[in-house]
């Protein structure tokens, strides 16, 4: 019994669109570094209609027009982001890594306490997570008693 020539192109082009797919999906992820409290923009492919993202926790991301992706490092650690079309296919795929900066920082060890520091160019206290609860309990309190005086809603001390 013998395959047409027609309906055997149609099984060689339905074979190849299952190779391409196949072949899609096992493309490695990209790697993306990100550091802690800081953006990076990347640029998806076109017709991306949805963003998933493996541990919103780690990164966060916002689709902006003209496929402008920003990725924002919220915690340390590894993630992905998944961008999908409408149909729900992968166009790609980031593995996204969280880690802290390194440049113009300082770490000062009291025993097993570790306080951060920012020395751009004058060290001056900073906020990183893993520091002593204290200094960074301090530090955001200071924070955050500075941004509600620049906004006004500054409570006036006790007397």
């Amino acid at each position: 019994m013998g395959v047409s020539l027609k309906r055997a192109v149609s099984l060689f082009a339905v074979g190849l669109s299952a190779l391409a797919a196949i072949a899609a999906a096992a493309e490695p992820a990209k790697e993306l570094h990100v550091l802690l409290d800081q953006a990076r923009i990347i640029r998806l492919p076109e017709h991306v209609s949805a963003l998933v993202i493996g541990n919103p926790a780690v990164a966060d991301g916002t689709l902006q027009s003209g496929g402008l992706l920003v990725v924002t490092g919220k915690s340390f650690g590894t993630t992905n982001i998944i961008a999908l079309d409408q149909r729900g296919n992968v166009l790609s795929e980031h593995s996204v890594t969280v880690a802290a900066p390194k440049q113009e920082t300082l770490t000062v060890w009291r025993g097993a306490k570790r306080e951060t520091w920012s020395c751009a160019p004058r060290c001056e206290h900073s906020v990183m997570l893993g520091d002593n609860p204290e200094f960074f309990g301090t530090a955001v309190g200071q924070v955050q008693t500075r941004n509600n005086f620049a906004a006004g809603q500054a409570i006036a001390p006790s007397k």
